[in-house]
């Protein structure tokens, strides 16, 4: 049998493997990374998607990684946001909150810098699926 230390009914050396599993659970859960979602906006088209960030005019606010003229310095630079755990630091980053926030970010925080530019659903699916190519 082992030589720790028992406390109660658990030995210290039972003890402290839990506290290495409960440990490296954490921290795992602490650098967790964005899944890869691009292909799980359902209905939604990168390509698409490009397009109507040029429609919609993102880049006069943020720097967007392949899109000609994107180099607005409002607004955050779009690139690795796929890979990034929350959006604009208030949302959990999933393809429904992508689209929410896209759709309208001043419901979401009204102190945004971030206007209403009346996406439609169809085309926020298609912006999240671009977004997501990101990484």
């Amino acid at each position: 049998m082992g030589k720790g230390i028992k406390i109660g009914r658990i030995r210290t050396e039972q003890l402290t493997g839990l506290a290495i599993l409960f440990l490296s659970a954490s921290l795992g859960a602490c650098d967790r990374r964005a899944e890869p979602v691009g292909t799980l906006v359902a209905g939604g088209d990168p390509e698409r998607g490009r397009e109507a960030v040029k429609r919609y005019g993102c880049g006069s606010c943020h720097v967007i990684p392949g899109i000609e003229g994107a180099n607005g310095l409002v607004g955050p630079p779009l690139s690795g946001i796929a890979s990034r755990v929350y959006i604009a630091g208030v949302l959990t980053n999933t393809p429904e909150n992508l689209m929410r926030w896209i759709q309208d970010p001043p419901a979401i925080d009204p102190l945004t810098a971030m206007p209403n530019t009346a996406v439609t659903e169809a085309d926020a699916r298609h912006l999240a699926s671009f977004l997501y190519t990101l990484r």
